[in-house]
Formats: structure tokens, sequence, C-alpha cells
């Protein structure tokens, strides 16, 4: 029974990773730029859906109408005062630069964060936030179901963009071969800061959600960085879902790691599977031979 329990609580919270690892695996996949302050985005969200409830009482699943929109126009505005430049290098320069410019956009954002709101941990607290949804001896969260849920409906409607309108196929075309994209007419410059907008969005959403269920504080950054990465490691590039179904594995792995050998060795089990992913199958568990 406590098996169980740990296998759905797992499950819950790696649909947050899934989530938090889209948006930082489309941003690589498409402009080959790894942004390590995506942790300090998440987190950004996860203050923006904080203050509106705590100032306005506005709901933190509604508030996700607006963390959505704004970080999108976060991302633009970073991508054309720093990351524009990035892409202009070829791809293994790309991701050298742009390794310096998001530890630097990472400090940034951690010191404005302490200095905003200050280190304390801060969480949203709704009339419903201890509801619980009962399965015969199991108790399942209404809260961290209903982020699974969102999570999992942000996707499908992102994988339904990028395959069936004309800025979609662009992406995905550009994420192909940039240089073929370009010859067949596809704005390249506007592609790379549509997906770079569409991946900081995602990270804003993550946050609010993860607002909702846990606490944040200007510390969480490197924790979500680190958890995406490894569950794009676990995917591999290319899969939305592939990701969603990363998260949840790293989750389920996380939450029995709890069972058997003790909760001080969650964080290591996560590095663990990492390691073994990347020396056994480097292109992903979902992801295509190259």
């Amino acid at each position: 029974m406590i098996l169980t329990q740990q296998l759905i609580l797992g499950v819950l919270v790696g649909g947050l990773y899934g989530l938090a690892a889209a948006g930082l695996s489309l941003t690589f996949g498409v402009l080959r730029v790894l942004n390590v302050a995506h942790g300090e985005l998440l987190m950004l969200g996860g203050y923006g859906t904080f203050w509106l409830f705590t100032l306005w009482k506005i709901d933190p699943f509604a508030s996700l109408l607006a963390i959505a929109p704004a970080m999108f126009a976060l991302g633009a505005l970073l991508y054309v005062a720093l990351f524009q430049f990035v892409v202009k290098a070829h791809e293994e320069a790309r991701i050298k630069n742009s390794l310096l410019i998001g530890f630097g956009l990472t400090l940034v954002l951690h010191a404005l964060a302490i200095q905003l709101w200050t280190a304390d941990e801060r969480s949203v607290t709704t009339a419903y936030s201890g509801a619980v949804l009962r399965l015969g001896p199991f108790a399942v969260p209404w809260l961290r179901l209903s982020s699974l849920l969102f999570a999992f409906a942000i996707l499908a409607a992102l994988h339904m963009f990028l395959s069936e309108t004309r800025w979609g196929r662009a992406i995905r075309a550009t994420a192909e071969d940039w240089e073929a994209a370009a010859l067949m007419g596809i704005p390249v410059g506007k592609t790379y800061l549509l997906a770079f907008a569409l991946g900081t969005a995602l990270a804003g959403v993550a946050g609010g959600l993860v607002s909702i269920s846990y606490s944040i504080s200007p510390s969480i950054g490197i924790e979500w960085t680190l958890k995406a990465l490894i569950v794009i490691v676990l995917a591999g590039m290319g899969s939305l879902f592939g990701s969603f179904a990363g998260g949840i594995l790293l989750g389920v792995a996380e939450a029995m790691s709890v069972v058997f050998v003790g909760g001080p060795y969650r964080e290591v089990i996560g590095l663990i599977l990492f390691l073994v992913v990347l020396i056994l199958r480097p292109q992903g568990l979902f992801g295509a031979r190259s």
C-alpha cells in the first residue's frame, strides 16, 4: 500500500517535471541554446501566481491566464536583448556562449528576487488546498492532480500548435535544419524568437503550478533547472510527450527511492538515472538514433 501511494505521488510531481522540461527542450531543440536560467524563469512564474493570489485573490489556476502571456513577453525581451546574438554563431559556440549568458542571467534574477521578496519560502494556500480524493485506501491531493491535468493539457495544446499551425510547422522545420528552412522562405529569426518566448512561457506556467502545490523561494531555480536537464536526457530531444513521460519517470523513481533508500537520497536517484541513460542510450529513452 505504501508503494502504491508513493507511486501516485511520484506521478503527480512527475507531471510538473515534464512541463518544466518541455520549455527547455523546445528552446534547445530549435535554437541549440542551453538556457541554464530556465529554473529562474520558472521561479518568476511561481512568484507571479503567489502575488496575484495574495494581493488580488485571483485563483492560482486562473492566474495562469495572466502568467503565460507575461512570461511570453519576458521571453521575447530576453531573446532580443541577450540571445539573438548567440544564435548567429555555429552550434558549438551557441552552447558555450548561451551557458555564459544563462549563468549571468541566473545570478541577476536570483539576486533580484531576494532583493524584492527576501529569501523566505512562499506558497499559495487556497480554501481547497487540503482537499483529497479518496481511492480506497489511497489519498490523491486535488491540487496535485489538477496540476498534473493542467500540465498535460498545456502540452497537448502546444503539440497541436506545433503540428497544425503555420508557425508551429515553421518551428519544427527550423529545428530540423535552419538553413533549409531559410531557403524555403521561413523567417528563421522570428521563429527563434517565438520558440524562445514559448519556452519561457512554459517555464512560467510550470512555476505557477509549482507554487500551488509546493513552496517557492529564490533558491529553487537551480534545482528545477537540474530536474529539467535530467528529464531531457531521459526523454531525448524532439518529443514533448516524451518529456512528459520522462518527467513522470523521474518523479516515480524519486518517490520509490523514499521507500527503499530513504528521503535523503532522493535527489541522488535522479542523478544516477541521468548517468545511466547518458551512458547506455545517449539519444534518450524516446529519442531516435541519429
